[in-house]
């Protein structure tokens, strides 16, 4: 059988002697604090006369001999714990750059990029490395995250790039195709010449799918990025095919007029259209928004933008916001040069965003509060990335950017007027420690009305809601909903759209975390069969899984049917 070189090298520990050395120590006393570590690898290095010892070769080396790390150590050792610390690991990638239909004035354009990224930021970086291959990329990024200590069992591929609906047919199967190729790839190594054997006797993406749903690394979630203007059903039977459970949707403004003068393309009836067939089809659904567009203005921004959620027809699952910047590469500069265009200053755009996030409900995630453009991209517009942390850590900068009279008039000092959506109260970002020993988590149910159907919101909260541990979207769609495909499974069912736990990401079959393999899912599903069953009448579940998610749910009677998991009630 042909092999294939591994492309993303593992990590080539120098003095393994030593570090083994070092670790041994370690797990005799294990260090109290980040502080602490770094204090007696100083002190070793001093002593041994060698190197200071990384993170990374301890990981390394740990697993070379089948060392188990306590989880102290483990935490300890991880770089950039946030990663994980949803319960899941994101993984990046990028299409190779094609031509897009849209003719967007703030875009930038770099020749070499696909439109709307830059070469320097870090996951355009690493695809443009790997030349924009997706095996490359995902695997590359499976073993650094491994090396730097994170589990890496389950994973959410992104896939990024611009209009992927615009891209060719062709192209999508092999890109999505390389995708599970790269994370079926961890099979046992042929240490004689550095490669694995390939996975080319496996042609079509379904049996790498079926693979998948029992491998190492499993992609429990794919998320895809295009155009209201591109959804249509049979896209979105395309993108399930793919594995897709997340579609990411530019929609930029809901104001018409500014669509029209930043060359958008496309209108609010396109968005409104869109949202109803990817909900009626379950897909999770995050919205792309730019506050501070040309021809727009701070009281034009708040309005719309509080539409967002108040509006039954939007209502996304998650959002993420790019604030508009001038780059130098996009027709957007010209006219900041001539005078036709001024960007937000920071304390009208934070000002801006402390109001609008009061809006935000308790069941959507604000993934992005800024892109993450280098400064010296920037020519014009804010230029700070880290707001979320300014806001809710920073209080004297967040005072000094915004002003005495708005921080006290908004009670900022409070901490009552701030985030209330997932990512602020899920419980990996939260204190545990303020919760009681005498407090289990509780139940909390949330209706609301959505794209002509309804969706309840049903999660494991403390019982003051300030944390959350686990969640799950369930949807009764339109009554008079006639796909035109997926009939049987989709057709007078009951959707469920998500299932999620948070906390640290714990390994399939390891232990139990915060929120995860505690059985909250579980009970989550139980509740919303209850519900389907018992007040909507619903004689049929059915769940948009994720591929690698498969077999947790055939656990509780469902079984695969044309991309979905299903049951009947």
């Amino acid at each position: 059988m042909k092999k294939i070189k591994i492309f993303g090298a593992r990590q080539n520990v120098v003095d393994k002697t030593s570090v083994a050395l070092f670790l041994e120590s370690l797990l005799k006393n294990l260090p109290k604090s980040a502080k602490d570590l770094a204090h007696r690898k100083s002190r070793f290095a001093a002593e041994q006369k060698v190197s200071m010892i990384q993170n990374r070769d301890l990981i390394v080396v740990a697993k070379a001999k089948n060392w188990e790390l306590p989880a102290k150590l483990r935490v300890l050792l991880q770089k950039r714990a946030v990663r994980t610390i949803s319960g899941v690991s994101p993984i990046g990638i990028l299409t190779k750059p094609y031509p897009c239909p849209g003719k967007c004035v703030y875009c930038p354009t770099e020749d070499r990029m696909p439109k709307s990224y830059m070469s320097n930021q870090p996951a355009a970086a690493r695809a443009l490395r790997n030349n924009f291959h997706p095996f490359r990329q995902v695997r590359n990024r499976i073993i650094a995250l491994e090396e730097s200590g994170h589990p890496v069992s389950k994973l959410e591929i992104i896939v990024m790039g611009g209009t992927w609906s615009f891209l060719p047919h062709t192209y999508q199967n092999w890109y999505i195709r390389k995708c599970y190729e790269a994370a079926n790839s961890f099979l046992p190594i042929d240490k004689k010449t550095d490669s694995y054997l390939s996975l080319q006797k496996i042609k079509s993406l379904k049996n790498l799918q079926k693979l998948n749903e029992t491998a190492t690394h499993r992609i429990i979630g794919l998320t895809l990025e295009t155009r209201p203007d591109f959804i249509t059903e049979a896209e979105l039977v395309r993108m399930r095919k793919y594995g897709c459970t997340r579609i990411e949707i530019g929609v930029q403004t809901l104001d018409d007029e500014v669509q029209k003068l930043t060359k958008r393309g496309h209108t609010r009836t396109h968005i409104i259209r869109a949202m109803k067939l990817m909900k009626e089809y379950g897909f999770k659904v995050c919205f792309h928004l730019i506050p501070g567009l040309p021809g727009s203005n701070i009281e034009k921004d708040l309005v719309w933008m509080k539409e967002v959620f108040k509006n039954p027809d939007f209502c996304p699952d998650f959002v993420k916001l790019y604030p508009c910047v001038v780059i130098e590469s996009a027709e957007l500069s010209q006219w900041w040069k001539d005078g036709r265009y001024k960007p937000y200053d920071d304390s009208d755009l934070i000002k801006l965003l402390m109001q609008w996030q009061t809006f935000v409900p308790e069941w959507t995630r604000i993934m992005r509060l800024m892109r993450d453009i280098p400064v010296s991209n920037i020519s014009a517009g804010a230029k700070f990335s880290n707001l979320r942390q300014i806001i809710t850590d920073q209080p004297t900068k967040l005072r000094e950017i915004v002003g005495d009279d708005f921080y006290e008039t908004h009670k900022l000092d409070t901490h009552n007027n701030l985030f209330r959506d997932i990512r602020a109260r899920e419980v990996g970002f939260s204190v545990l420690e303020n919760l009681s020993k005498n407090e289990s988590p509780i139940l909390v149910r949330r209706d609301y009305a959505a794209s002509d159907g309804i969706e309840t919101f049903l999660s494991f909260e403390s019982p003051d809601k300030k944390v959350l541990f686990a969640l799950l979207r369930l949807r009764k769609p339109t009554d008079n909903f006639e796909p035109q495909f997926f009939r049987s499974v989709l057709k007078d069912a009951a959707l469920i759209r998500e299932v999620h736990a948070y906390g640290g990401e714990m390994s399939v079959g390891k232990g139990k975390g915060m929120g995860q393999h505690r059985g909250l899912g579980r009970r989550l599903i139980e509740e919303a069969e209850r519900i389907a069953r018992d007040e909507w009448r619903k004689k049929r579940m059915t769940i948009i899984a994720g591929i690698g998610t498969r077999e947790y749910y055939r656990k509780w009677g469902y079984e695969e049917k044309m991309t979905y998991m299903t049951k009947k009630l």
